[in-house]
């Protein structure tokens, strides 16, 4: 039987790679016979690039750029082997997982890193750029990365006269993951200013000084995409790009999931497969937002192959997601533990979930024949 395993990172524990490799060991002790193929996705945020990477027919790049309290750090990012395309990770450079929980610095912290990792990649002639915006330290709704891109804005003023000419040539595709709207109680602000950082007041300021500048951004432009879903992303990144849409050649948000399916080839992978194995670090009531596991048991689905979806924890209302869509829930754990554990536990439960389940498959197939 060929069994793809296609699964998320398990945030703050495992890569992608680390999972689907734990997976399929676990897989073979019971079936060595079996065709098994690693496809490592991600949504958009952190490991996007690894997992990218993983499928063949890219070529690693690093830049100097800014993390977002403005230190020089080396950042990578992808370049495809013909030379005409690349992949760039924000959370590289703007990233939370950059800084120190002292660090955080929900008021002061920029994306100009991001940009200066997308200067360099104009610079190497490149005009196709895929860009994931997951895990971002900010919320200066995508000014740092103008700013390094030529733009010049001061508070509420907005001049992009300086702007690169460059990015007349560009297709950007934004891989973003959420909904939420540049403003307001579901806001880059109120939705994800406290996990960077702030506190109720700073939120509130952050919420106001971004209306200030999608203001001026409208008074720049002549767009106003402040209640575009999707424009609060990586604190109001794809506002600050999608307000200059005009400047690129074409500019669009893709749910993360569905660009790493793309870049992948995970469609391919799972026509005529007998079974698709996906899973992420926690299944619960945010995978029926478009999470990973339900990207792939929607595309299982679609294909006609039967998916089972591992998380280190299971919730109800995840598992509905899941069986919504045909694919079953399982827990990695054999017993009640504690994050922390879990994460000391390292590979070794997934490799032990990995054979339990070609055990079960196989007790399926004895039943059913």
């Amino acid at each position: 039987m060929r069994v793809v395993i296609a699964p998320d990172s398990f945030k703050g524990s495992l890569t992608s790679v680390e999972v689907a490799s734990a997976l399929a060991r676990g897989w073979l002790e019971y079936r060595p016979g079996d065709d098994v193929q690693l496809a490592p996705l991600a949504d958009g945020g952190e490991g996007t690039l690894v997992a990218i990477a993983a499928a063949g027919g890219w070529d690693w790049r690093t830049s100097d750029a800014s993390d977002p309290i403005g230190r020089p750090v080396s950042v990578r990012w992808l370049r495809s082997s013909d030379g005409r395309r690349a992949v760039v990770e924000l959370a590289e450079a703007s990233g939370l997982s950059r800084l120190a929980a002292r660090e955080r610095d929900p008021m002061g912290a920029t994306t100009r890193g991001t940009g200066e990792v997308l200067r360099a990649v104009l610079d190497d002639g490149i005009r196709a750029i895929t860009l994931g915006i997951g895990g971002s330290a900010t919320t200066d709704g995508g000014a740092g990365i103008l700013q390094a891109l030529g733009a010049a804005i001061d508070g509420a003023n907005v001049d992009l006269t300086g702007l690169d000419g460059r990015l007349a040539d560009v297709d950007l595709r934004i891989a973003c993951d959420v909904t939420n709207p540049l403003l307001g109680p579901r806001g880059a602000a109120a939705t994800y200013g406290p996990q960077k950082g702030a506190s109720a007041a700073q939120v509130a300021e952050l919420d106001a000084a971004l209306e200030r500048y999608a203001n001026a951004m409208l008074a720049a432009t002549g767009r106003d995409e402040r209640d575009t879903p999707g424009a609060g992303a990586a604190g109001g990144t794809s506002f600050g790009l999608l307000s200059i849409g005009a400047r690129f050649h074409s500019i669009g948000l893709v749910p993360g999931v569905e660009v790493v399916m793309d870049e992948t080839a995970l469609r391919d992978k799972v026509a005529g497969a007998g079974l698709v194995l996906t899973g992420e670090g926690r299944i619960d009531a945010q995978t029926a937002f478009g999470k990973t596991a339900l990207g792939v048991a929607k595309l299982a689905r679609e294909a006609g192959v039967a998916c089972i979806a591992v998380g280190g924890g299971v919730e109800p209302e995840g598992e509905a997601a899941l069986w919504n869509v045909g694919a079953i829930a399982v827990g990695v754990s054999e017993a009640p533990t504690s994050l922390e554990a879990a994460i000391a536990a390292g590979t070794a439960p997934l490799e032990r979930c990995g054979r339990r389940l070609a055990r079960l498959v196989s007790a399926g197939r004895t039943l059913g024949e």
